[in-house]
């Protein structure tokens, strides 16, 4: 059975897509910690993110990274947090959460963004992000 995060990679489900490389994608949670929180996932459905083979891990976490360096850029915040979690979602995921205190990585405390926010968030992040570094991986 496919993941939520497969029928986004497919197209079947819809998402505010920030970057995406061959091998990886990055989109706005819908379900945010913070205003910027970005999820950057594998497209290969892999449950476990040490299950992907070495060379898709070390891939997604440089996409992280470029992701990371836009996210500070774009949104006003201390640190971008990097966090894996993968209890929700049967699928590799990093959370990039733009922090400002410990409490921004409070899991149990969302915010609630209207699409319109969620589009704005998206492009203003999106003007941040250097395409090259991540076509280049």
């Amino acid at each position: 059975m496919s993941s939520v995060f497969t029928k986004i990679i497919n197209g079947e489900l819809p998402c505010h897509k920030i970057a995406e490389t061959n091998n990886c994608l990055a989109f706005l949670d819908i379900n945010p910690n913070t205003v910027g929180h970005t999820l950057c996932i594998p497209k290969k459905e892999v449950d476990l993110i040490y299950d992907l083979d070495p060379k898709l891990y070390n891939e997604l976490l440089s996409f992280s990274r470029e992701i990371a360096v836009a996210l500070k850029k774009a949104i006003p915040c201390e640190r971008v947090s990097l966090n894996i979690i993968g209890l929700e979602v049967p699928h590799a995921h990093v959370h990039l959460i733009p922090i400002n205190t410990m409490k921004d990585l409070d899991f149990g405390k969302k915010m609630e963004l209207s699409d319109k926010q969620l589009e704005e968030i998206c492009s203003k992040i999106k003007g941040f992000v250097n395409l090259q570094e991540l076509l280049s991986q």
